[in-house]
């Protein structure tokens, strides 16, 4: 890396591309970048880099956010006992999330402070890609009073959610793009105001598109639900400073200054609760959200068709089931396709950035059902 404005927390274990780092180099380049930090999970994504913060100053860039505005985690605690857990029987029920919830989402979104502009018919749905919803045991604890303080119990089945604003974000970018391209947005213009208005209804409706998928999906199962954690990875955030307008970017990142994080491995590995050490500005706030991807989605099928049929792929080495009756799907979101999430949390926590709170495996994931 040849400029001061990036940091890099990665070691050679999590497999850094080198298309990843000229995208760094790109976005460092950017007027008004201040800084750019990347995480153990960066990968190349479309034309910015995917496990990455920036920030700049009096202005900001829509298309480092890009079209998944909102896109992140919700941890729910459940009812169900991992005692009766039912993984097999369960993947045959579970079923309906890839249609329109029957309920009222127009009052479902303004009780949590959000407005459907023509998306209603989409909240409570995963979408495809590398969303998911995914029922997990508790493997370990490792800061039982963090982990109690969350109200979490490891004899119940604990729900992650990972879906983002569906259309809504994908219309938000677009009307930005189709008259600015990939031009900024200067601070405090009517503009950049427009947009961030509509980037905090994204953020919203995103956050209820979770909590409804896991509404959905646990009632199914007969179970309530409670939220652990919900932290969005693709995101915005103003910072009033002494020296005028900043802002934060998050493109594939989770913000570690809002307390606990949960950063998945891929739908075959075990996943992480985390949480945030040490000042956090040095890596501007943020934390990895995930394993990473190590192939391309176009790359998958042909890595793996030869090595692994279908119905092998909806049983992962960790025994659990996966519900995916997508099949081109299937190959690209494949355990096989990510970094090894251990050297990922190994990274971070050799610089100093987290400490581990539990560990999950996966029982069920559900990504989605044929119409």
């Amino acid at each position: 890396m040849n400029s001061d404005k990036i940091s890099l927390f990665a070691s050679s274990a999590s497999r850094i591309e080198g298309e990843s780092l000229r995208q760094l180099e790109r976005v460092a380049a950017l007027p008004g970048m201040l800084r750019v930090a990347g995480f153990p999970d960066l990968h190349p994504g479309k034309g910015s880099p995917v496990g990455a913060a920036m920030l700049s100053k009096g202005e900001f860039y829509p298309y480092l956010v890009g079209s998944d505005v909102g896109c992140g985690m919700g941890l729910f605690a459940t009812d169900l006992p991992v005692a009766k857990a039912k993984p097999e029987k369960w993947s045959k029920k579970l079923r309906y999330l890839e249609e329109p919830w029957d309920g009222d989402s127009a009052a479902w979104l303004a009780e949590r402070g959000a407005q459907g502009d023509g998306h209603n018919r989409s909240v409570g749905t995963i979408g495809a890609g590398n969303h998911f919803a995914e029922l997990l045991r508790t493997k370990e604890i490792h800061d039982r009073e963090a982990f109690l303080a969350l109200g979490l119990d490891e004899a119940a089945i604990s729900l992650l959610v990972h879906s983002g604003s569906r259309g809504l974000g994908e219309a938000l970018l677009r009307s930005h793009t189709d008259r600015f391209r990939d031009a900024s947005l200067a601070a405090e213009s009517e503009e950049a105001e427009t947009y961030l208005e509509r980037h905090r209804n994204a953020i919203a409706w995103a956050t209820a598109n979770r909590e409804l998928i896991a509404h959905r999906l646990l009632d199914q199962l007969g179970s309530g639900y409670r939220k652990v954690v919900d932290l969005v990875h693709n995101s915005v955030t103003p910072l009033a400073t002494t020296d005028g307008p900043c802002y934060l970017h998050r493109k594939g990142a989770a913000p570690s200054d809002a307390g606990a994080v949960v950063i998945p491995g891929s739908r075959g590995a075990v996943s992480y609760l985390v949480m945030p050490n040490g000042e956090q500005e040095r890596n501007l706030r943020s934390v990895a959200h995930g394993a990473g991807r190590k192939w391309n989605r176009s790359e998958c099928a042909g890595r793996l068709r030869e090595r692994y049929s279908a119905d092998s792929l909806r049983r992962t080495g960790l025994g659990s089931y996966v519900i995916c009756e997508d099949k081109g799907l299937l190959y690209e979101e494949a355990p096989q396709a990510y970094k090894d999430i251990e050297a990922i949390i190994e990274d971070m926590v050799s610089f100093g950035l987290i400490r581990v709170v539990a560990s999950f495996t996966p029982l069920l994931t559900y990504k989605v059902r044929e119409r």
